[in-house]
């Protein structure tokens, strides 16, 4: 076993669920429940699959296209993503309510 990548695997998915939405529900699911036990089971649970489907789909794709292909739609995604969430918020802002 590569213990290199297991633990930088580890840490970057740590890392990333710190604050993270998954986090934040896991917390008011704990909140509102009388079994804290059963909520931390459940997000283990489903990290796990969530985590086997990446790293599968990844093993797949990675046979198709080359690494450098692969960082590079990565990279393309999360800009898209980024200009997305920065210039098309079609949310109306607090500000922006008229107060009858």
């Amino acid at each position: 076993m590569d213990w290199h990548l297991l633990g930088l695997s580890f840490i970057t998915v740590f890392l990333s669920e710190l604050g993270d939405k998954s986090q934040l529900a896991a917390i008011a699911l704990s909140g509102r429940c009388n079994s804290p036990r059963a909520v931390f089971f459940g997000a283990a649970g489903a990290l796990l699959v969530t985590s086997l489907l990446g790293s599968l789909a990844g093993g797949a794709v990675a046979e198709l296209l080359p690494t450098r292909v692969l960082k590079a739609i990565a990279a393309v995604g999360f800009a898209i993503l980024a200009a997305r969430l920065l210039l098309f918020n079609n949310e109306p802002s607090v500000d922006s309510e008229q107060i009858p």
